[in-house]
C-alpha cells in the first residue's frame, strides 16, 4: 500500500485520483486501511422496488410474455443479492430451451420407432423460443434460493461494523465485538 500511495504523489497537481474499494469482510480490514478510506458505505440487500429495477435490466435483451410482471417476481424473493437474482433469471431463461429440447428428443425417438428411413426431425432454431413466462420465474424460485441471509451472522456482522464506522456514524467511542473463527472473541475499539 505505501508503494501505490507514492505513486499518488508523482501525479499532477490537475490530475484527481478516486480509489474505490469493495468487500464483503470490512472487519477483517486492518485499522490502517480504514483510515486511508474515510468514506464507507454499506451497500445492503436490495428491497423489492431496486429487486425489480436489477431485474428489468437482467432482462433487458429478454422476450418476455404478457403475464410477467417484474414487480411481482421481485416482492416473491426477499433476501436475493444481485448474484442471486441472475442465477434466478438464468435457470428461468433455461426453461424455454429445455422446452425446445424436450421437443426434438419426442420427434427423434417418434422418428426412430417408425424406422420408416424418413428425414430426420427438423432442429429448431433461436426463432422457436417461447418468451420467458411467470411460470418459468416460479420454477426458478425453487431452484435457485438467496445466497446471504439477513439473519446470518456475517451479515449480522456487517451491521455492527457499519453501525461503528460507517458514512454518518456519530463517533462516539464504541466497543465492536466479531466471534472469531476458532471460538475466541476480538474486540475493536474506535
Amino acid at each position: 500500500m505505501n508503494s501505490w500511495c507514492i505513486g499518488w504523489v508523482a501525479q499532477k497537481d490537475t490530475e484527481r485520483v478516486l480509489v474505490l474499494a469493495a468487500t464483503n469482510r470490512p472487519f477483517d480490514l486492518d485499522e490502517a486501511v480504514i483510515r486511508r478510506l474515510p468514506r464507507r458505505l454499506m451497500v445492503n440487500l436490495p428491497d423489492a422496488p431496486n429487486r425489480a429495477k436489477i431485474l428489468k435490466v437482467i432482462l433487458a435483451k429478454e422476450d418476455l410474455a404478457q403475464d410477467v410482471d417484474l414487480e411481482s417476481v421481485a416482492s416473491m424473493i426477499d433476501g436475493y443479492s444481485g448474484s442471486d437474482l441472475k442465477n434466478l433469471c438464468a435457470t428461468a431463461a433455461s426453461r424455454p430451451i429445455g422446452d425446445i429440447l424436450e421437443k426434438e428428443k419426442k420427434a427423434s425417438e417418434q422418428t426412430a420407432a417408425s424406422a420408416n428411413g424418413g428425414p430426420p426431425p427438423a432442429l429448431s432454431s433461436s426463432a422457436d423460443l417461447r418468451p420467458l413466462n411467470m411460470d418459468d420465474f416460479s420454477y426458478s424460485h425453487q431452484q435457485v434460493c438467496p445466497s446471504v441471509s439477513s439473519e446470518s451472522a456475517n451479515m449480522t456482522q456487517l451491521l455492527q461494523w457499519n453501525d461503528l464506522y460507517g458514512e454518518g456514524v456519530s463517533r462516539k467511542k464504541q466497543s465492536f465485538s466479531v466471534k472469531g473463527a476458532f471460538g475466541f472473541i476480538c474486540t475493536m475499539s474506535s
